[in-house]
């Protein structure tokens, strides 16, 4: 075990302000290597709508950047002064192996937020158990590169939590895609994506109020930190808090999604937590380009699989279902380890900044 030895409750680091740099860093994979047009986008929109001033690091852009290479970058933007925030390019599928290379002392002496989700999970929970929110959401190629310009939900509730504090409430989006932009098309980026009509939140037992730490990311990823055995505290230590989980574009299927949690379940992790938001899932990729009526399908069989879980070890627990905060579009930001209140009777989910 790499984690600290006692509970620690995380406090939010100071934010940026306009005019000040942040640091554009790629834990995972080198999406702007192979995809540059969304990341000068991204960085660009940085600059222009956000007011700030994105430094890349050696590792940004250098495909094939060992570990130890890569956390020397995440350590070097921790320490230095002047960078008063954490930007992740994109996420990736090897970012475990950077943890053990993060000087964890030095991250806790200087907190700053850090923003990412999917394969930056990782990080998310590591800052997390240092005592340092993080925050669950915008990464530069996806959201801040989006063709057209940024979804406006995403941007509301990312400039809220980047360059402000406080509460903010989640709000169910009209319309949402999952169908993926070609990032090597100039034209695609300048398009407006089209979107489909949405149908809301689902709520499940929402007959309580609930409030706590958030907790959580990408279901992929968190499966194989469970079975490395990284950033995972003890199961008591989550009593009470708020489980927020999402699904990749390698759309997993609804029979692995149930054995994740069901493994979950069979730890004692899952009941601990009260109340679970559930992300949209994505249901269109490159590989897997279904058409609307068969993604409808493939959500549907996610959720019942989550239904299924929670019955047989948490079934007491609020749940809300199809939330925007994982790989579709719009993309709202959720506080790893800050407050989160789940309220059932009246319908609306309130996180703190």
């Amino acid at each position: 075990m790499t984690t600290p030895a006692t509970p620690v409750t995380p406090v939010y680091p100071a934010k940026p302000r306009p005019g000040d740099k942040v640091a554009i860093l790629s834990p995972s994979f080198a999406g702007p290597a192979v995809f540059p047009l969304p990341f000068e986008l991204g960085l660009r929109r940085l600059r222009e709508e956000f007011g700030l001033l994105p430094v890349e690091y050696p590792t940004t852009r250098k495909l094939g950047a060992s570990a130890r290479e890569r956390a020397a970058d995440i350590n070097a933007a921790f320490a230095d002064p002047e960078i008063r925030a954490v930007i992740a390019s994109i996420g990736g599928e090897d970012q475990i192996t950077v943890l053990p290379h993060l000087d964890r002392e030095l991250i806790r002496a200087n907190p700053k937020p850090f923003f990412g989700y999917s394969d930056n999970t990782n990080l998310l929970l590591l800052l997390r158990n240092l005592g340092i929110v993080s925050y669950h959401g915008a990464c530069v190629m996806v959201q801040l590169g989006r063709g057209g310009a940024v979804h406006p939900a995403t941007a509301d509730s990312l400039r809220a939590a980047l360059l402000g504090s406080g509460e903010y409430e989640l709000r169910p989006g009209a319309e949402f895609r999952d169908v993926e932009q070609d990032w090597a098309e100039p034209g695609a980026l300048a398009q407006e994506p089209a979107m489909r009509p949405a149908e809301g939140w689902t709520w499940h037992r929402a007959d309580r109020v609930v409030e706590g730490l958030g907790w959580g990311g990408n279901l992929e990823i968190l499966s194989w930190m469970l079975m490395a055995d990284r950033e995972i505290r003890p199961v008591e230590e989550y009593a009470g808090q708020v489980l927020y989980l999402e699904t990749s574009e390698e759309m997993p299927g609804s029979d692995e999604v149930y054995r994740i949690l069901r493994n979950m379940g069979e730890r004692g992790l899952l009941r601990q937590f009260p109340a679970l938001l559930m992300a949209r899932a994505k249901s269109w990729s490159f590989s897997q380009p279904l058409e609307p009526a068969a993604g409808a399908e493939y959500r549907a069989a996610q959720r019942e699989a989550v239904l299924r879980a929670l019955a047989e070890y948490a079934p007491d627990t609020l749940a809300v279902f199809d939330v925007d905060f994982g790989h579709t579009d719009p993309h709202l930001v959720l506080p790893c380890g800050g407050r989160i209140r789940v309220d059932g009777p009246a319908r609306r989910i309130t996180v703190q900044y």
